[in-house]
Order: C-alpha cells, then structure tokens, then sequence
C-alpha cells in the first residue's frame, strides 16, 4: 500500500486536508479505524481483506466535523472507502448531511472482504454483503489504487434466508422475529456502525415522550427494531455492519436487505447509487407505483 501512504501523506503535507480516516492493522486478521492528522503516522495506514468497518460512519460525527475547521476556513476530510462504503458517502450526500467539496475519497479496486476479524478470506468466510456485489470499483472516487482481482465464490444464503422467511405463514414469521428480536439487550450497536443513523439525538434517548421503551422485553424490542428498520427503507445501502456489531447475533440485514428489494422493484431505487437522484423519500413522482397503497 506504498502508494495509498504516499498519497495520504501528501494530502496533509499540503494541506490540502484536516486529516485521514482509514485503517491500521493491529493482528494479522483484523484492523481498526485510525483518524491520522499527522503525515509521518500514515506509514500505518493499510487496506486488505480485513478492513472492515464503514468508516464512512465517522463522516457525520461532531467531533471530526470540528477537525475540518481551521482559522474559519472549512478544510476536506479524506477518508478510505471500499466501494461498498461509497455508496453510504453518496448517501450522506443525498441526504445533505455531507458535503461533496469537502469529502476526499481514496477508494479501491475490491474483491471482497472477510465476513469478521479472525476469519480466513476465502468462499467459506466471505461477507454476506460481497457475494452480490457488483461494485467492484467504486462509483465515485478522488484517488483509487488496488489491483483487480476475482471475489471468491460463494453462495447467497441470506437471499434463500429471505424466501424461506416470506414463504412462512403469518404466525410463524412472527414468532419467528419474536425469538430474534428477543435476543435484543438494547446496546444500540446497530445504531452506532450505521452511517445512516445519524440524528444528533435519536427518538430512543427522548423520555418525555417516550415513544420507544428503554427496557429490554417484547414491546420495546419489537417498536427499536421494527421502527428502526422503516426508518432505513429506501435508505439502508447494505453494508452490513449492523449484522456485524450486533452480539446478540440478530440478522437485522434481513429485514433492511428485503425493504431495499421492494424499493428496487417498486420505484427501481437502490441507495447510495446515483448524486443525482433525488432520494426516494424525499421526492415525489406521479408515475411512482401505488401498489403499497391499494
């Protein structure tokens, strides 16, 4: 990654921005996010199978919002991005939450990633996300390095997840949302990784109303998930982080996967694709399908 260091470095040795969010290696199957200010620490900056998180999440917070200003001047933020994670920044985009002037995107050719820290990367191992991704190289980019190579086969378990789960009668996909959503201990770490949840102040922190239950049982766990999962309709870009985080191992990519396949075959949106296309709900278009509402 010689170049991705030489690169980074001269970013900020120019000054051309505030810092670098990317990834340093820490074991020889995992990494960690690492924001860089300084050019003679991105000789730690690397990005392999391992490089995992969405650090496009870090885009939004106040703390890093506050490294771009300097004597009121606005200064970019560079930030590593797979391909996949592009499509959260264009979705930060389109929501007016960032910038397009002030985002450096140094972007990869990608053949996939491994589904956790500690796994091999191979067809056994490969992330969910990975196996139908057609974004190999990314859609928007300043800066792009890597070779190109073929993503590992694998067969995609979560779409025949998806199937068996429509195919259940009524009852038995409830119980069956019952017992994951039961699992629930209300961490949040879903909210946490996902690049989307943004809110300064989310609805769960409001006690006075209290529209969401704090406590961890069936009502409160039902109305955090269910709801969470509407708010991300037409909005969710499938990195899967959510899945990743989550120590309950509840597979909330289920629910945000088929709501993006009914945006896709109900208005041909999918999120995080286009800088110019309007949002789906944000815009209004006469010839949009009215099947929801009949």
């Amino acid at each position: 990654m010689k170049e991705l260091i030489k690169h980074a470095r001269e970013l900020l040795e120019n000054g051309e921005v505030a810092a670098v969010i990317g990834y340093r290696q820490v074991s020889a199957k995992r990494t960690k996010p690492v924001i860089i200010t300084d050019p003679e620490e991105t000789s730690a900056l690397v990005f392999n199978e391992y490089c995992l998180n969405n650090l496009a999440v870090y885009l939004t917070k106040a703390r890093i919002k506050l490294l771009c200003k300097k004597n009121d001047k606005v200064l970019k933020l560079a930030i590593t991005a797979k391909p996949c994670d592009v499509h959260s920044i264009v979705a930060l985009i389109q929501e007016n939450q960032i910038d397009r002037d002030t985002i450096h995107i140094i972007s990869f050719n990608c053949h996939g990633v491994a589904k956790d820290f500690g796994f091999d990367f191979n067809g056994d191992n490969l992330a969910s996300k990975c196996i139908t991704c057609e974004t190999h190289k990314p859609l928007y980019y300043d800066a792009l390095f890597g070779e190109v190579k073929e993503t590992p086969q694998a067969s995609d378990t979560a779409l025949a997840r998806i199937k068996e789960i429509e195919s259940m009668p009524h009852n038995e996909r409830f119980e069956f949302f019952k017992s994951e959503f039961d699992k629930c201990i209300k961490c949040y770490a879903c909210r946490a990784v996902c690049p989307l949840c943004y809110c300064q102040r989310c609805i769960t922190d409001k006690t006075i109303p209290c529209w969401i239950e704090t406590s961890s049982h069936q009502r409160g766990n039902f109305a955090w998930n269910v709801i969470r999962a509407f708010h991300l309709s037409g909005r969710c870009t499938g990195c899967g982080e959510c899945d990743r985080a989550c120590p309950a191992d509840i597979p909330l990519s289920l629910i945000n996967r088929k709501m993006s396949m009914e945006a896709k075959n109900l208005f041909s949106f999918v999120s995080g694709r286009s800088l110019e296309t309007p949002t789906l709900v944000g815009s209004y278009n006469e010839k949009d399908n009215n099947e929801l509402f009949m």
